[in-house]
């Protein structure tokens, strides 16, 4: 056990006198009594900056991501940092891993601040902890965002500690040691590695203790381009998604689904039959469907294409997408007399889309009577926790959530239902199960992108923008994931006001980066029938694309080139800054064949910004080239992307975060949506769902980091989406002289023989080898 030092801790040292003591502001933390060396974070909130002249942009004074680190806050001293005796660096991260590459961050963020090699530090999924309050929620491009300085502090709090193991024991000060690569050194030829310290360094009890952090300018990992931690282990299969995971006895289970949306089980003609089919182990009713359990997938599939189930209507029976287009355009709140100025206007509709992640929606649950165990990615793991012990009976404490790492979210592991099947099926059969959803299941069932309209509003006079109104009118967005639960949490503190949990999260999401004089935006949602999620960057996509289409048309009607125009309205100098950065880099304004065109668009968000330039063509022959079973449509030939998230813990990685925003702008612009057709989506699999191909990809990319603006991370796992979808959008209506108002543009063509919907579960292909070139 060690005591405080002697030294006044906020002095520098001497030169050459040892490791630096950083600087003069100091954070708290915990040296935890453990057996080896622990430590964490205790933090307290900081006063919220205040403006020399007070903004009208409720952002510019609290956001979504300040309000979900107010929300963790409080827990942050729950969060441990391990220093292990071989040396190694443990800690159990409270997020969820789904590709982002916040595992790789995080431990960039510790070897940062504890000065060892990345390749020592282990990051896993921390399981379920109810202790943690809001503060193992991942969504909202929060991660970084918020655990920035808690991590930071116990990494620091575990440095410090082993300095002074080090100098108690060879009767030295701190200051005559050194540091390099996890081995502390002193005078002499001393040398001990972090393993060898960790037990002399832990406590025998809970202490607090200061710390200051390493300063920005002595950085040597975080802001330099990182290959992620777990690539070796992803492309040699090594990788454990929860499908590989062996829990004893937990054999395939799927289930049959209903024609339409969210209908119910009426009855089951050969429940008996099909559990003497070859394989089958059981066959039980549940709230979703009729569960079936077998020896392999292929049996399960066997299975459910063999029930005779009738159907009870579900809760958008009869609906489609022009009765859907009905309802939003009559709960559309009004934009107000039109005013005596100038002015341009214009009403967007943006269709469903799918919010289904490339891993197949799955979990793994083992139910007793007493107790249960579920495996399964889940970026809200209390709240699933909770759900499920209640829907079992069970304490909380009985209910082990495991999480584990998955293969694409976009906002769809927000939600739990594939671990309440399992553990639904698990109790009613006694047995552990392996659940796993077919495509067809999540193209049909699973969670949607809502269906809406965007109304815009601009008034000018002269070179003057007056004002700008949007009302944003969706199918109602499902927050029941643990979001609302934050917002009901810190309602008073909050300055939007006595509004619902969605208003709130559209105000606390949604800027103007613009001077366009008196602003408002408001939401306004109907038909809570769909199953609805947080699809990536939720809102924003919708919203900026309309408002940069409709930006196009008023710089249009003031004989302002559009990039000229932005940048002259701009109000904040890094917005700016992107923008001149992507009209440089992609050389704004050059000249282009009839037919293509250059799009440019912007957006602010996340305590970041973002500009994207896309070139698109247009001409016929680009547009007709045949694609089999697919509309192949207009293809952006070039993007440009320029970020500023402030400080880049890992460029590389926020490079590949741009990348794939990107591509989901592409696809929101020109070619992904659901086609809603009497109760029921008409795609089934990624096959006839038109997210971005390789054949519409752009054949020129560039993301450009821009230098740290802030000197700390901002948001960055959604930033790009909605200015993608803009810049394509607007390159469009440049290349074809008429502005999309109808989103995807490809929507109206429907390219593929839809599936039918009993069996549930389409029949495999078998005519593979057919297409191969």
């Amino acid at each position: 056990m060690t005591t405080p030092r002697d030294e006044d801790p906020t002095q520098p040292p001497s030169p050459g006198s040892g490791p630096p003591l950083w600087g003069r502001r100091r954070f708290l933390g915990y040296v935890l009594a453990a057996p080896t060396l622990t430590t964490a974070a205790q933090l307290v909130p900081a006063a919220p900056a205040r403006a020399a002249v007070p903004s009208p942009e409720i952002t510019e004074l609290v956001d979504l991501n300040d309000v979900m680190t107010a929300a963790a806050l409080p827990t942050s001293g729950l969060i441990t940092v391990e220093v292990r005796p071989d040396g190694t660096v443990s800690f159990a991260l409270p997020r969820t891993e789904v590709g982002q590459g916040i595992t790789t961050s995080t431990a960039m963020l510790i070897a940062e601040e504890l000065g060892v090699p990345l390749r020592r530090v282990h990051i896993t999924l921390a399981d379920a902890r109810p202790e943690l309050l809001f503060n193992q929620l991942t969504g909202g491009s929060n991660t970084t965002f918020s655990t920035y300085t808690p991590i930071r502090t116990a990494a620091a709090v575990a440095r410090e500690r082993l300095l002074g193991a080090a100098a108690d024991e060879w009767g030295l000060t701190v200051p005559e040691l050194g540091w390099k690569a996890g081995v502390v050194t002193g005078p002499g030829g001393r040398s001990a590695g972090i393993g060898e310290l960790s037990q002399k360094a832990a406590a025998a009890r809970t202490q607090r203790v200061s710390v200051a952090l390493k300063p920005r300018d002595m950085f040597t990992v975080v802001g330099t381009p990182q290959g992620r931690v777990d690539a070796h282990a992803a492309v040699t299969g090594r990788k454990k998604f929860t499908m590989d995971l062996n829990v004893p006895d937990a054999l395939p289970t799927m289930v049959c689904r209903p024609p339409t949306i969210n209908g119910k089980v009426g009855s089951v003609a050969n429940l008996a039959e099909v559990r003497t089919l070859p394989g089958v182990t059981d066959v039980v009713v549940i709230p979703t469907g009729v569960a079936v359990r077998a020896a392999t997938f292929g049996r399960c599939i066997d299975a459910v294409r063999a029930l005779r189930v009738s159907w009870r209507p579900g809760s958008a029976e009869g609906k489609s997408d022009a009765s859907v287009l009905e309802e939003l355009r009559a709960a559309e709140p009004p934009l107000g007399l039109p005013p005596v100025t100038p002015h341009v206007e214009e009403r967007f509709t943006f269709h469903f889309r799918s919010n289904s992640a490339l891993e197949p929606n799955c979990a793994v649950a083992d139910v007793r009577a007493d107790r249960a165990e579920v495996w399964s990615s889940l970026k809200a793991p209390v709240v699933a926790q909770e759900a499920i012990a209640a829907e079992l009976g069970l304490p909380l404490a009985a209910v082990k959530v495991h999480v584990t790492e998955g293969g694409g979210s976009f906002g769809r592991k927000l939600f739990f239902d594939a671990a309440l099947e399992a553990v639904r099926v698990s109790r009613l059969i006694g047995k552990p199960v392996k659940l796993m959803w077919h495509r067809a299941d999540d193209a049909r069932q699973g969670r949607t992108h809502p269906m809406a309209t965007s109304r815009v509003r601009i008034d000018y006079l002269g070179g003057t923008v007056l004002g700008y109104r949007q009302r944003h009118t969706s199918v109602a967005t499902d927050l029941g994931h643990g979001l609302g639960e934050i917002f009901t949490a810190l309602a008073a503190r909050l300055p939007v006001g006595d509004i619902g949990f969605a208003q709130t999260f559209f105000q606390l999401s949604q800027s103007m980066p613009y001077d366009f004089g008196a602003n408002s935006r408001l939401l306004s949602e109907t038909d809570r029938g769909f199953n609805t999620g947080s699809m990536r960057n939720v809102y924003s996509p919708d919203v900026t694309c309309a408002r940069e289409l409709l930006v196009d048309r008023l710089a249009a009607r003031m004989g302002k080139d559009p990039y000229r125009f932005r940048h002259d309205f701009l109000r904040d100098d890094r917005a700016r800054a992107v923008l001149d950065k992507a009209a440089e880099a992609g050389n704004w304004g050059r000249s282009m064949p009839a037919g293509t065109a250059q799009g440019i668009a912007l957006h602010t968000e996340y305590h970041s910004a973002v500009a994207v330039l896309a070139e698109i063509d247009c001409r016929p022959e680009t547009v007709g080239r045949p694609v089999r079973d697919g509309v192949a449509g207009p293809r952006v030939t070039k993007a440009v992307v320029a970020v500023d998230v402030g400080l880049a813990v890992n460029p590389r990685g926020l490079q590949a975060q741009m990348t794939g925003c990107l591509m989901d702008g592409i696809a929101l612009a020109l070619t992904s949506s659901l086609h809603l057709d009497d109760g029921h989506f008409l795609e089934a699999s990624w096959d006839n769902y038109f997210y971005t191909r390789q054949w519409n990809t752009p054949r020129e990319l560039e993301i450009v980091v821009m230098p740290d603006s802030t000197g700390k991370p901002g948001g960055a796992g959604e930033l790009g989406v909605a200015a993608s979808m803009a810049a394509v959008a607007c390159a469009y209506g440049r290349a074809t002289g008429t502005m999309p108002t109808v989103f995807p543009v490809n929507h109206g063509t429907l390219s593929f023989s839809p599936k039918p919907t009993v069996p549930p579960v389409p029949a495999s292909p078998t005519d593979g080898l057919d297409h191969v070139r």
